[in-house]
């Protein structure tokens, strides 16, 4: 979690103009928020001085007309400035929401295009971070940072020219408590920068660790570790707790601390202000215009300083989101990848293949097998021999180091992912579901599949059984991660969702390691008239479930040790035949 703790600079210009470039969409509505933004500025400096008018002119004068003018004004000054607030307030944050929206969608995209290799390294929980927490920083970076910064600079700058106009005498007087403002200033955007780095941090943590506890709340209840995790969370929460504390505190301090600058800038002012008006040198209508003119002042000044602080917190934010946007995409479609002329048959060849997972630890060695279209292949071996692993070669969630994947006689990297992918129905030992329904499930959103062809489906692996006694059917709710299935149904979904799409290559990893006997018979029976005509690759512990293939793999640390049928297996008596004898001494 090293880049959550990084701050970064205050302001990068690089990722400014980057941040910049997702506003262009919007530039109109930016447009006029800036000229509302500076147009309310402008009516802010009037009220004081219309004040100074009716004190310095229509009252001494008696004027009661020039009384109603100036009220009527002040009264259009005040309206205008509500309408003008309004319309920046409405535009930016609108603006603020379409870049969430357009940002998250990128960031979602790119997350969908990374390989695997790049999940193993990175926790959800942190990426999750990424896509929700870091771009609502952003979001007020936007609508309350690049925008209206300048509505504070215009107001200040508006203020200290009609002060110097009317007393520079005075207006010298009044900023001699600015350098105190400086060091306040300086004090409170140090101090929160290092308070907002550790909540950043302790927010990162929270969400790694709810997300890999939550999801594994099944292993945290079997043994026993609820009062052990809760204590950790407590660990995590606190430390966030406490950040959070601490930025309050520099807060508290802050704000008390610029109004009573103000209130000592206000008593100067009175007491220089107030002995000229008694000299006879200062009316009393510029005392009560300067003395409101302060009060003005001092509120961008803490303004900016909290712009400051998102600012600083959109650097930080903006950094890591670049930086998962700019990983590169290690598993990608070819920029011109092979012409097709004809459906591809699943004619497949791993041609002396290396693989390692990191730097040269190899889990499979110059592995070399030929499957011919419509062949059954069976991959066995101890764990850790590398069978899924080959698995996750032929379908590239991972590219290999050495040698060449074929697929009817085309290197599987020149192949568009999407055509490559689609050649294969896949059944993981880890079955994965989406919270909808049943059927929705089996169908996956491919409008191409009717509800007919989902039944079939369904009845060809017996899944159809269950999902008529549940209430709805097809249409019954499926939970999150299918929690409300057994880990047998939740396979014969698989089944149900490889067999729905009629792939040409069918590739079953440990596909019935969670079904019963008896179902287990039923779906063999299906998968000898559905595996006609098509490739297979079967990887399996259980011996029985292969024992009909066409030929069968054994692999041992990432090499293919034999090769062969069941029965020649059988009578070389080497590594499947000591597998065979412990399983079959184990069921017995």
């Amino acid at each position: 979690m090293q880049d959550d703790d990084v701050i970064g600079k205050a302001y990068d210009s690089r990722l400014m103009r980057r941040l910049l470039g997702y506003l262009r969409p919007y530039w109109r509505s930016a447009l006029v928020a800036l000229a509302a933004i500076i147009t309310h500025s402008v009516l802010q400096l009037a009220p004081p001085y219309l004040i100074k008018l009716v004190i310095d002119t229509y009252i001494p004068a008696g004027d009661l007309r020039g009384l109603v003018n100036v009220a009527w004004v002040y009264l259009a000054v005040l309206a205008g400035s509500f309408a003008l607030e309004f319309v920046q307030t409405w535009l930016m944050q609108l603006t603020g929401q379409r870049i969430m929206y357009d940002l998250r969608m990128q960031l979602y995209a790119h997350l969908q295009r990374l390989d695997l290799r790049f999940y193993d390294r990175n926790p959800v929980g942190r990426l999750m971070t990424r896509v929700t927490s870091d771009v609502d920083v952003l979001n007020d970076l936007f609508t309350a940072g690049v925008v209206a910064v300048f509505g504070d600079i215009f107001t200040l700058a508006g203020i200290m020219i009609v002060m110097l106009g009317m007393d520079w005498r005075l207006a010298l007087a009044s900023f001699v408590v600015l350098p105190l403002i400086a060091v306040v200033t300086q004090w409170f955007r140090s101090n929160v920068r290092e308070s907002y780095r550790t909540v950043r941090a302790w927010i990162a943590r929270i969400n790694t660790f709810l997300q890999e506890n939550l999801t594994g709340m099944a292993t945290v209840q079997l043994f026993r570790r609820e009062g052990r995790n809760a204590a950790r969370f407590d660990e995590i929460n606190a430390a966030h707790r406490d950040a959070n504390i601490d930025s309050i505190f520099y807060y508290a301090v802050f704000y008390p601390a610029i109004e009573l600058v103000g209130a000592l800038a206000a008593s100067i002012i009175i007491w220089v202000g107030g002995l000229n008006v008694l000299d006879g040198t200062l009316t009393l209508g510029v005392l009560v215009a300067f003395l409101q003119y302060s009060a003005r002042f001092y509120r961008p000044i803490s303004d900016m300083s909290e712009k400051f602080n998102v600012l600083q917190s959109a650097m930080a934010s903006s950094e890591r989101i670049f930086t998962l946007l700019d990983t590169p995409v290690a598993v990608a479609s070819p920029s011109s990848p092979v012409a097709l002329d004809r459906p591809l048959q699943g004619h497949i060849v791993f041609d002396h293949v290396w693989f390692a997972y990191q730097n040269e630890d190899w889990v499979l060695r110059d592995v070399s097998f030929e499957v011919q279209p419509g062949q059954r292949l069976g991959l066995v071996g101890a764990t850790g021999s590398g069978k899924t692993t080959i698995i996750s070669l032929l379908l590239r969630f991972y590219d290999i180091e050495r040698g060449r994947i074929l697929v009817d006689g085309i290197d599987i990297r020149e192949l568009d992912l999407a055509t490559l992918r689609g050649l294969f129905g896949l059944v993981l030992q880890d079955v994965h579901l989406f919270s909808g329904t049943l059927g929705g499930n089996i169908r996956l959103g491919h409008e191409g599949l009717d509800d007919l062809a989902v039944r079939r489906a369904a009845e060809a692996v017996a899944a159809s059984g269950f999902i008529e006694d549940l209430p709805g059917g097809y249409d019954a709710p499926v939970a999150e991660r299918g929690a409300t299935l057994s880990t047998g149904q939740k396979q014969l979904l698989s089944f149900a969702r490889a067999l729905a799409f009629n792939r040409r290559v069918l590739v079953l990893d440990e596909a019935t390691s969670s079904i019963d006997t008896e179902t287990e018979t039923t779906i063999r029976q299906a998968l000898e008239v559905l595996m006609q005509g098509r490739t297979t690759i079967a990887v399996a512990h259980r011996l029985s479930t292969i024992q009909d293939m066409d030929r069968i793999l054994v692999l041992h640390k990432g090499v293919v040790r034999e090769s062969g049928s069941h029965q020649s297996l059988l009578a070389e008596r080497g590594i499947y035949y000591r597998l065979y004898q412990l399983q079959f001494q184990r069921s017995a």
